[in-house]
């Protein structure tokens, strides 16, 4: 399956953005989704993941509550709805795709190309 995430941009500390990564090539519906960020000089990291239905998604413990994922099977499309965000949330956001059930590792089998988070005042 190919990944193709977006919607990044440059946003003032406690604006929100949403960010959006469409599927294709399989059947969208079959993958666990992740959403991972990366920020400079610091290792990826683990935001959060949705079940196939999107009735369930585990989120990394200091991020609940800002951030929130749904998904649209139909449209084959994953958003990352961020709120409040502070400039220690600038990092690359990229989507992943893999198998199995929804929890927090960060093995995926498909990834994409990142979109750009800058929050700065």
């Amino acid at each position: 399956v190919q990944l193709q995430a977006y919607g990044g941009g440059s946003v003032r500390p406690g604006g929100s953005l949403t960010l959006s990564c469409r599927a294709s090539g399989r059947t969208f519906s079959n993958y666990i989704m992740g959403w991972f960020r990366q920020a400079p000089g610091k290792v990826r990291e683990f935001v959060v993941a949705i079940s196939r239905n999107g009735n369930s998604a585990v989120y990394a413990d200091t991020l609940q509550g800002r951030f929130t994922i749904s998904r649209d099977n139909d449209k084959d499309t994953v958003y990352l709805q961020l709120n409040s965000l502070k400039p220690e949330d600038t990092a690359v956001y990229y989507c992943a795709a893999r198998y199995g059930l929804v929890s927090n590792q960060n093995v995926y089998d498909y990834w994409g190309q990142g979109t750009l988070v800058t929050v700065s005042s």
